[in-house]
């Protein structure tokens, strides 16, 4: 979306209002019950700025609650424009504990600023040297135009945006990657423990194949609704997608359960799409892989027999335990990747995707 003169990309809506007037009745229930010092966050009066939405509010609304408190977070946005001349002012304030921004000149990056909870204000000037990266870009054929300035926005907390102003200009369609990866999924493809906003496997996937990414990772809230489902297939901004599925719903449901939301959510996205490639991971690497808990084989399963049932070719299956291949890739919950794990998972994920679609496929 186009605002200020600016894309918002991976931003669908913007919102106003405070934080309880975000939440339905579910969501604030939901974050009444979570120890910590972010559910505090929620209940205050604070209304200035404006939320960013990576999807509309009213399917937002729909979701189960941590979708709905998630779908607010900034991770895979993005403010790009052209800057005309002098300086850029962007104004950001974070929920509540500092978050990380990262600015960037098409591919380079130029600086990174922390965001607190009080209003933060991030200057913006081309370097010196904009002229020689926008001349190595093009002699290199890199995705980004580094005329183009893009200011990478927190995977996590919830960023408002406050002010934006200068002389800006949208980005230009071949500024930008003519391919789109759209990721869904958990926490780990909304970014949990990746530190830095480009960290995340999800950018990192992206980045490795030259692909602009829009990230629909909702930490803890991928239950694969039928309304985020219908959503998906229903888009026609995306060029191969990534499906990140089961980890929580794993203490949620059964896997008979489990199967009929992959029958739906899988078979839905991939017969509206039947030209584009579809790459549904299953469980990553996790604590009950070393328990003997049978269920994640049960999950893993149901994926696997879903993509072979319809039997796409542009349809993948993708095992999760073979993208995030050992524990030393996880933090101390055993569930999260670290931000080594992050890149085992791009770099095998950006390989699967490259091999399968062969020498048409994507290149950095």
């Amino acid at each position: 979306m186009i605002y200020a003169n600016a894309e918002l990309h991976n931003v669908h809506e913007l919102l106003s209002g405070s934080g309880p007037e975000m939440l339905s009745p579910a969501a604030d229930g939901w974050l009444r019950g979570l120890a910590d010092d972010g559910s505090a966050a929620w209940a205050a009066a604070d209304a200035e700025g404006l939320w960013l939405a990576r999807i509309p509010n009213d399917l937002r609304l729909k979701l189960n609650p941590a979708a709905q408190v998630n779908a607010l977070q900034a991770t895979g946005c993005e403010v790009r424009f052209n800057l005309g001349g002098g300086r850029a002012r962007l104004v950001l304030k974070s929920m509540h504990q500092p978050s990380l921004v990262e600015v960037y000149q098409g591919c380079f990056l130029c600086s990174w600023h922390t965001v607190g909870v009080e209003a933060t204000e991030i200057t913006i000037r081309h370097p010196a040297n904009v002229g020689r990266l926008a001349e190595l870009s093009r002699r290199r054929g890199l995705p980004f135009d580094a005329v183009l300035t893009r200011v990478v926005l927190p995977w996590q907390p919830p960023a408002r945006l406050i002010a934006l102003e200068g002389d800006l200009a949208p980005p230009r369609p071949e500024q930008t990657p003519p391919r789109r990866h759209l990721a869904y999924g958990s926490s780990i493809t909304h970014g949990a423990s990746s530190i830095r906003p480009t960290g995340t496997y999800a950018h990192r996937t992206a980045q490795l194949l030259g692909m602009d990414l829009m990230n629909l990772g909702f930490g803890g809230g991928a239950h694969l609704e039928r309304e985020i489902a219908d959503h998906i297939a229903g888009r026609a901004d995306w060029d191969i997608a990534t499906l990140e599925l089961g980890i929580n719903l794993l203490g949620g449901i059964g896997a008979d359960e489990f199967a009929r939301r992959v029958d739906y959510f899988v078979g839905t996205i991939a017969e509206a799409h039947p030209d584009k490639w579809v790459f549904c991971i299953d469980v990553f690497t996790c604590a009950r892989d070393y328990e003997g808990d049978g269920k994640i084989a049960e999950f893993r399963g149901a994926v696997r027999e879903k993509v072979r049932r319809m039997g796409l070719p542009r349809l993948i299956h993708a095992p999760g335990d073979e993208l995030l291949t050992s524990p030393a890739g996880l933090t101390a919950d055993l569930v999260h990747p670290s931000p080594f794990g992050m890149e085992e998972i791009a770099a095998n994920l950006a390989a699967l995707i490259r091999r399968k679609m062969g020498p048409q496929g994507p290149r950095p």
